[in-house]
């Protein structure tokens, strides 16, 4: 696959999330004067604060942006946008590593009945748990 780093951008929405993503010119984008603009296999940046010996640092994880459909474009409200910016090239190729495997990425998966039952069971027991140690700490008067 060639990577034209040219195409690979961050999209800043208003909503403070920031989507890397494929822009082509062409006929597969909208006009310039059309109100929307179309991203090609969008991926979600996580910015997740890590601790390291050094201090705090971040780890960037690229997530589907949108988990739930097999579109590949997705087209977007240019007022939702408040800049577009070039990747850098390491972003550019972790971006390129994702979106080669982008039609093989499961879809987000709820949870199975199963675990719903297991979590519904632990938050009982929990409950009860608490319930029990509340009661049996309950009856001293004292006040902190």
């Amino acid at each position: 696959m060639h990577i034209n780093k040219d195409e690979i951008k961050i999209v800043k929405l208003v909503s403070g999330e920031d989507v890397i993503c494929k822009i082509t010119k062409g006929k597969s984008q909208l006009p310039d004067n059309a109100p929307l603009i179309r991203l090609e296999k969008p991926l979600l940046i996580k910015y997740v604060p890590q601790i390291s010996p050094y201090g705090i640092k971040d780890y960037v994880a690229l997530t589907k942006w949108t988990a739930y459909t097999p579109d590949k474009i997705i087209t977007i409200p240019k007022d939702k946008i408040m800049t577009i910016t070039n990747a850098s090239d390491e972003m550019t190729a972790s971006y390129w590593k994702l979106a080669s495997a982008y039609d093989n990425a499961p879809a987000e998966i709820p949870p199975s009945i199963k675990m719903k039952e297991d979590i519904e069971r632990m938050t009982e027991e929990d409950n009860e748990e608490f319930n029990e140690l509340f009661d049996e700490h309950n009856d001293k008067r004292t006040i902190h």
